[in-house]
């Protein structure tokens, strides 16, 4: 077996580990529950769905990008939450409900969403291209739909048993993730500096900056909430958007590159963001407790960047 066949089995037991481990920790009515909150759902969507396409149609045609980028950042807008962002929405202080909800609602809707997308963007290049949604199926099955179901059935079977497996679970797929990140770093990073130029990671910067705005605003009053949308609002699913790039331009090689190129500037903004949101304690002041839904060890979120709270009736505190 060679590296180039290696690194990918790697990779994909690596989120299938993490999403099972999430899964070991997930009471199964926390996946379905944003299904039933329609004007969460609804936001959601707005933010993922419709206005982040938009404004990367915007930045293509803004900037003079190269054809692989404007692809990958017009199918990475129409893509679902990657598998491994609800982990970084908790550290963050974001309700596990809602992280996990989003992860779920998005994979199972992408299988109509993202052909469709194909599709519209054929159409409007006068080329018609198209994408099997059995295809889609298939790779949100395997990186986060499969997973998740296999750690909700066994917490719900053997609760004792799922506890105890959650930790291992992470730390193996905290290695793989290491042990096929650095080859892949390596052999793929040339091609993302070459792909560098006429703004390019300035337009890529803003495009996820706008997400993070984006998702933040519609996130609604709550700010654990506003956390985990802004999140998912710049971050998607790296193997859903190269399939569905690959679709419309078969002949672009280096859409891998410019979809790394995102992931890469997507992890320095989301990480900036994500401390403006959680401002480091002053030394020797305690971290005080989050918020309901949120993740312990995490300071409250930033006044400036938190919702006001609702006034309460008279005597209330």
């Amino acid at each position: 077996m060679t590296l180039t066949t290696l690194v990918p089995l790697v990779l994909r037991a690596s989120i299938a580990l993490t999403v099972a481990g999430l899964g070991l920790r997930t009471p199964p009515g926390d996946v379905r529950a944003l299904l039933h909150d329609r004007s969460r759902l609804a936001r959601s969507l707005v933010a993922m769905n419709v206005v982040m396409p938009l404004l990367a149609l915007a930045v293509a045609a803004a900037f003079h990008l190269h054809p692989a980028v404007e692809v990958a950042i017009a199918m990475l807008a129409v893509s679902p939450v990657p598998p491994l962002l609800p982990g970084t929405q908790l550290k963050a202080g974001g309700s596990a409900p809602y992280a996990v909800g989003l992860l779920f609602a998005t994979a199972v809707l992408s299988v109509v969403t993202v052909p469709a997308a194909v599709l519209l963007a054929g159409a409007a290049a006068g080329e018609p291209r198209h994408l099997d949604a059995a295809a889609v199926a298939r790779l949100v099955g395997t990186s986060v739909l499969g997973p998740l179901a296999a750690g909700c059935a066994v917490r719900r079977l053997a609760p004792g048993l799922a506890a105890r497996a959650a930790g291992p679970a992470g730390a193996a797929a905290s290695v793989l993730l290491a042990a096929g990140c650095v080859p892949l770093l390596a052999v793929a990073f040339p091609q993302v500096v070459s792909l560098l130029g006429n703004g390019t990671l300035a337009a890529v910067a803003l495009l996820v900056a706008a997400g993070l705005a984006t998702g933040h605003l519609l996130g609604g009053p709550r700010a654990e909430d506003r956390v985990v949308l802004a999140l998912a609002t710049a971050s998607r699913h790296p193997g859903v958007a190269v399939a569905a790039a690959a679709a419309i331009a078969p002949d672009e090689t280096r859409v891998p590159a410019a979809v790394l190129l995102y992931l890469l500037t997507g992890m320095g903004a989301t990480s900036l963001y994500v401390r403006l949101c959680h401002p480091p304690p002053p030394p020797g002041e305690p971290v005080p407790a989050p918020p309901a839904g949120g993740t312990p060890g995490r300071p409250p979120l930033a006044p400036s960047l938190a919702s006001p709270r609702r006034t309460g009736a008279a005597g209330e505190p």
